[in-house]
């Protein structure tokens, strides 16, 4: 089954995240703060580790000024905000944070070099190894997200099979469109978000980081057109 790997993602995060309220219930408030401080750390390292594996600065770059530009023309940030407003009210949630929850589970679910490389992989018909293996790591990091954030991680679920299958189906239309130039790069500006999401979970400054979620999508384009017209 072509999906294979994207489904297992899910139910690991969906039982994880489960396990995560279950627990987080339980948790005083100051251990959750520290969760809270964890997450926000850990997800600036890994933001810094995967930018550094960019190597076409210039795809980076204006892959942010054009995605950014892109992301707030549309309010796309605003969309999403109204959206989980609204999916609080029909499920009657309280939780206030479950729109940070949701927006901080997707980005670390779903901007990881495991994510786009593990569904081309799976799309090109070379197997689920590294989808499973992050389903693995994504399972256990919904528990602790969870435990901080509440029921938004649940439903990170959605935007995560719609993204992380969208890119399966399309590698396995497309076929070898996807160089790994292009994942490298894509990676790169993915690290860069992941610095800007940290920032937000330690609330060092409220950086619109969905907003830049476009420059993933520049970033395929123009690294494909250095790739395509620059070669060497």
């Amino acid at each position: 089954m072509i999906l294979t790997g994207t489904i297992v993602n899910v139910l690991a995060v969906a039982a994880g995240s489960t396990i995560g309220l279950l627990v987080g219930s339980r948790l005083p408030e100051r251990m959750v703060k520290s969760v809270f401080q964890a997450i926000g750390l850990f997800t600036i390292f890994l933001g810094i580790y995967m930018a550094l594996k960019g190597q076409q600065f210039l795809v980076i770059i204006f892959s942010l000024i054009v995605g950014i530009i892109v992301g707030e023309f549309i309010s796309l940030e605003d969309r999403v905000e109204h959206l989980s407003h609204a999916i609080r009210r029909v499920f009657k949630l309280g939780n206030p944070k479950f729109s940070e929850g949701l927006i901080t589970s997707f980005l670390l679910f779903c901007m990881g070099s495991m994510t786009v490389l593990g569904a081309i992989e799976e799309g090109v018909g070379n197997g689920s190894d590294i989808l499973l293996t992050k389903s693995l790591m994504d399972g256990f990091s919904s528990i602790a997200l969870a435990s901080a954030f509440g029921f938004g991680v649940t439903f990170s679920v959605i935007p995560l099979l719609l993204y992380q299958g969208g890119i399966t189906l399309l590698a396995w239309w497309l076929g070898d469109f996807m160089a790994e130039a292009i994942i490298v790069e894509v990676t790169a500006v993915g690290g860069i978000l992941l610095i800007g999401l940290g920032i937000n979970v330690l609330e060092i400054k409220r950086i619109r980081v969905m907003n830049m979620l476009p420059a993933l999508l520049f970033a395929i384009l123009f690294a494909w057109m250095v790739i395509r017209f620059l070669p060497g």
